[in-house]
């Protein structure tokens, strides 16, 4: 159920809450895949792989192929995702106006991300972000477990010191980053205006909705 108390820290997912990448991503990865042999959709793409780390992913790649993916075809550093995110890339509707309430009301934010650190400066920086978390940025690279274990909600409970789980509450657009929060003992949100089907968000002890001007009463605020 939604919080009566505005929580103390809000942790943001990067990728589908704060920047908009997956619409711009997941067409992309399906033609690298489609490149290394894995015919497959952006339906599968996004049900199998958004919101993982990126070890995971890779790994689940080359548990699929039967051969590692060759050193050319990243998924981190491929052109297309740099040519698409300077063109194209935006925050997600509304969460600017999102971050100004948090901010005024004196909650703390944060990112936890399954990318990398490279990969969400470049994102942040390109939207003008990076500079509202520089300090408070997590990924997925800085702990043993990546989503959906609970390791980087956490970790970036580091952000808050002496904040307990429960006051703590995470925004998330992936079944994998949902199950990370709730695993961490935090009230969760999933955001369903990204590339996620709705019904993929609805786990028991979620709260979803379809736009970012939801989120702050949904928080208390």
């Amino acid at each position: 159920m939604p919080k009566t108390q505005p929580p103390v820290l809000v942790i943001f997912d990067c990728d589908g809450v704060l920047v908009d990448t997956e619409r711009l991503a997941v067409p992309i990865d399906v033609e690298i895949l489609n490149e290394l042999g894995w015919a497959i959709s952006p339906a599968e793409v996004v049900a199998r792989f958004v919101g993982k780390a990126e070890t995971d992913c890779v790994r689940e790649i080359e548990e699929h192929l039967g051969h590692p993916i060759p050193p050319e075809a990243s998924f981190e550093t491929d052109p297309r995702y740099r040519e698409a995110f300077e063109r194209d890339l935006r925050p997600v509707d509304g969460v600017v106006e999102v971050l100004d309430i948090l901010e005024a009301a004196g909650v703390t934010t944060c990112v936890a991300s399954g990318g990398t650190h490279e990969k969400m400066r470049f994102t942040l920086d390109l939207t003008g972000l990076y500079d509202r978390f520089e300090g408070r940025i997590y990924s997925s690279a800085d702990v043993a477990r990546g989503k959906p274990a609970p390791d980087i909600f956490l970790h970036a409970m580091s952000s808050a010191p002496g904040a307990a789980a429960e006051q703590c509450a995470v925004v998330e657009d992936s079944p994998f980053g949902l199950t990370a929060g709730l695993a961490a003992g935090m009230s969760v949100f999933g955001y369903a205006g990204g590339v996620t089907p709705a019904e993929s968000l609805r786990l028991p002890g979620t709260v979803v909705f379809d736009q970012m001007a939801d989120l702050p009463p949904l928080l208390g605020l």
